[in-house]
């Protein structure tokens, strides 16, 4: 079942360009440029109930624009957008009761009230029926230990506390889809896991489709089997994480850990260099690694002149990592 379907939907804003320094200014009153800037450009997806995507791409390249139309925030320029069969800008109203929505940054909580008291309006604005709110409010305090902070102030959370406070708050009223805008921004690597943990149980047990946008690719990696990439306003690619691996990562990371009072010469990897001019080394604290295209040299070749030089106490072989490959397609494109 289609729970969003977008269809040459295209967003644009006038920009009015002055001209510097005070004359500048003063011409702009009476005649500035006007410059249209299309932050959105004839784009087209649908999203299944259930799914968890990824929506990804650069600062200023269109996800936050896109998001704000499918909340009904932001109205398109022209094209299409339908949110569980409504149109969200036409019906906010009802298009806000199917979805629960998370900025890293932002908080929906009452600053100076305790925890508790904001879900207690919040299970008034959106008509939770008592039994409803008792259970849910249960499984997510058992979920994120809520009861060690729910009767403190906002104001006094955590940045953690305060992410899984507002998690809570975008899912008490069981929305059908939930939108994640950088929902690990700021938080520390245990907190990181225990909040992707905690998304992927959600999932499981409500079957709510996620969007999440993030910059953090390990959220991407964690949570997503789909990912679309937008990029000045345009889809570049939508497809499954594996694929995008596949096709584009071509690179091999090879990391060695050396014995304390062993020694290597690294020129031993300059004939690899002939089939390979991208390959790289670096050696740092007994820690070797090297970089290199997977379809041009074998793992084979990178083991085994080190193995002959040197005692080796540990071998870690990996792809790319999904930030380089993700960078590679920004700058040189698809």
């Amino acid at each position: 079942m289609k729970i969003i379907k977008v269809e040459n939907l295209k967003k644009e804003f006038i920009i009015y360009e002055k001209e510097p320094g005070l004359k500048g200014v003063i011409k702009s009153f009476y005649n500035a440029k006007k410059i249209v800037k299309k932050a959105v450009d004839d784009v087209s997806f649908t999203i299944q109930q259930g799914e968890i995507v990824g929506y990804i791409g650069p600062n200023g390249a269109g996800k936050s624009t896109t998001i704000k139309m499918l909340t009904g925030i932001l109205t398109p320029t022209s094209g299409e957008v339908r949110v569980d069969g409504i149109i969200p800008y036409q019906k906010r109203t009802v298009n806000a009761k199917k979805i629960g929505v998370v900025f890293g940054q932002r908080t929906q909580l009452w600053w100076d009230l305790p925890l508790i008291e904001s879900f207690t309006v919040l299970k008034e604005i959106y008509q939770i029926s008592d039994a409803d709110y008792k259970e849910r409010l249960a499984y997510f305090s058992a979920l994120f230990g809520l009861d060690e902070f729910i009767k403190q102030p906002v104001r006094q959370l955590s940045l953690g506390q305060r992410m899984k406070a507002d998690i809570v708050a975008s899912l008490l009223h069981n929305p059908k889809l939930l939108f994640l805008d950088e929902p690990t921004i700021g938080l520390d690597v245990i907190a990181k896991e225990n909040i992707r943990k905690t998304l992927k149980e959600i999932h499981e047990k409500y079957q709510t489709t996620i969007i999440l946008t993030t910059h953090d690719l390990a959220d991407i990696e964690e949570l997503c089997d789909r990912i679309m990439m937008i990029d000045q306003g345009k889809i570049i690619y939508d497809g499954s994480l594996e694929t995008i691996k596949a096709k584009f990562g071509s690179k091999k990371i090879v990391c060695f850990t050396l014995k304390n009072d062993s020694e290597i010469d690294l020129g031993v990897f300059e004939t690899l260099k002939k089939k390979d001019p991208d390959l790289t080394v670096s050696l740092e604290n007994k820690a070797l690694t090297v970089i290199f295209n997977k379809l041009k040299i074998n793992v084979g070749d990178i083991i085994g002149p080190v193995l002959k030089q040197t005692e080796v106490l540990d071998i870690d072989i990996s792809d790319d990592h999904l930030e380089n490959i993700i960078k590679a397609i920004y700058k040189n494109g698809l």
